[in-house]
Parts: C-alpha cells; structure tokens; sequence
C-alpha cells in the first residue's frame, strides 16, 4: 500500500510541476508536450531516486518494501521509450533554458545519449534487485545508479550554479 500511495503522490507532483513548467503560448504544441512529457518523467525519476538516496545516507529508515516499490519503478522508467520526448529544436539553445534544460548536443551526431540511456537501464535494474536486500545492498548499488543519472546531466543539461 505504502507503494501504491508514493507512487500516486509522484505522479500528482510531477503533473503539477510539468503543467505549470512554463507557457506554451509561443511554442510548437507538440514540442511543448514532448517538453511536459520529459519533465515528467524526470520528476518521477528524481521521486523515486531521492526515495533510495534518503534511505542510503539514514535520512528515512530502511523500509524493503519502499525501497523496491522504489526502485522497480526506476527501472520501469528506464525502460520506457522516451524518443517521442525529445523532437528537434526542443533544446534549450533554441527555446531558452526557462523551457528545458537539454543541451542541443543531445541532438548531435556523436552523441553518446544512447550509451547513456543504457546505463541508466542496467544501473536501476541492478538496483531493483538490491534495493530490498538490505540497507547494504541499497547503499551498493546506490553509486552506480546516482553515477548514471549524474553523468547524462552533467553531459547533456545545463549545468547548474
């Protein structure tokens, strides 16, 4: 049950955050959206994320249940087809970084995003499988999982001050 509402509460707060995110007044509808539908995701990825980190670093106690429901849906996030997410001229060179945040080299021929993207894959699927075997499995397995997330957004957003 406990699953059940944190993932409900996630899709609540990321529904409010990606329709309030900005206006769509002077944007292609469909970029917009694609834009909404990204943010989205992330939020729901950065919910879930901040789930297992709060509990790796002993801010939350250690709860299996959670921890899973957590990290399943991370890796169910991972897998999803995010391409219809990230249409052309959807950067933030081209719409202004209180649109996205995405760097245009995402878009670029040698791009690595997809490298990325699996990686993201394989460190969250190793995380549903160590997150409810314990606070030291979870803690194993958070380095890798947080080095994934962290290194697409160093490479492909705007860094942050």
């Amino acid at each position: 049950m406990k699953s059940v509402l944190l993932l409900i509460s996630g899709l609540l707060v990321a529904g409010i955050v990606a329709t309030t995110a900005f206006s769509q007044d002077d944007i292609d509808p469909a970029i917009a959206s694609a834009i909404k539908a990204r943010q989205s995701h992330m939020h729901l990825n950065a919910f879930n994320l901040g789930l297992l980190g709060a509990m790796a670093k002993g801010e939350i106690s250690y709860d299996a249940q959670a921890a899973t429901a957590a990290a399943e849906n991370l890796a169910a996030l991972a897998r999803m087809d995010e391409s219809r997410y990230w249409p052309s001229g959807s950067d933030m060179e081209t719409l202004g970084v209180e649109r996205t945040e995405a760097l245009a080299k995402i878009w670029a021929e040698d791009s690595a995003i997809g490298e990325s993207a699996q990686r993201m894959i394989e460190t969250s699927a190793a995380m549903a499988t160590a997150a409810g075997a314990g606070l030291d499995s979870l803690r194993g397995a958070m380095g890798p999982l947080a080095k994934s997330c962290g290194g697409c957004h160093e490479d492909y957003r705007v860094k942050k001050d």
